[in-house]
């Protein structure tokens, strides 16, 4: 399956797009140069053609994407997870921290993050048995993952364990930390914006995290 996937993405290898692709990635990864609206198309034509749908969840077939360099094999990795999101068992959240933090960038972690969501929801007791884990673990993509895992939630956020586990990374000086803290506030803030700003106002948050969380506070 992967030979097939590769064959037809080289066909549309694009030297003049991967340069830029791969620097707006801080050149973190080789691109074909594929853009995203193509890579979808694509990815539907593979899908059909090969009939790997109808087939069960193929990790093996996760993990060799995962491991070729160009990184639009990882995207076509995360949307095949995402076609078999209510089929997946919860003893795949390994396999998830594996993919978090390997190749680790947000692109493909704030990827993952809604999977992990849709997950939690129908499997909650992951969140005491993996997730509360990841929000205090040495790996701060992990950390991003617990903050930003309810970021669809809305109405159906739980806002304790939300603002915990935001507590808990308050004093990170790490971008992405302070980034998703922000990002997440903002979007649970078109819910609840009176709780986000009383949050805001009673915890002492990054400059970032409070100018990101705030744009639709009054």
């Amino acid at each position: 399956m992967i030979e097939k996937l590769t064959y037809l993405y080289e066909k549309h290898r694009n030297e003049e797009n991967a340069g830029p692709m791969k620097k707006y990635m801080k050149d973190h990864f080789p691109f074909l140069g594929i853009k995203s609206p193509l890579r979808k198309e694509l990815e539907k034509q593979f899908f059909k053609e090969t009939g790997i749908l109808k087939e069960g969840f193929n990790k093996d077939f996760v993990i060799g994407l995962w491991e070729k360099d160009e990184r639009e094999y990882q995207y076509t990795a995360i949307t095949y997870m995402g076609k078999f999101i209510k089929k997946l068992p919860k003893d795949i959240f390994p396999f998830l921290e594996r993919l978090i933090t390997t190749k680790s960038w947000w692109d493909s972690v704030d990827s993952i993050a809604p999977l992990v969501g849709e997950l939690a929801q129908k499997y909650p007791e992951v969140i005491e048995e993996t997730i509360d884990s990841w929000s205090v673990h040495d790996n701060f993509w992990l950390r991003r993952t617990a903050i930003l895992f309810q970021l669809k939630y809305k109405q159906q956020t739980n806002e304790d364990l939300l603002y915990d586990y935001i507590v808990k990374n308050a004093d990170s000086k790490e971008f992405f930390i302070q980034k998703a803290i922000g990002w997440a506030l903002r979007e649970y803030s078109k819910t609840n914006p009176v709780s986000v700003k009383a949050f805001m106002e009673g915890n002492k948050l990054a400059p970032l995290s409070v100018r990101e969380g705030s744009k639709y506070v009054s």
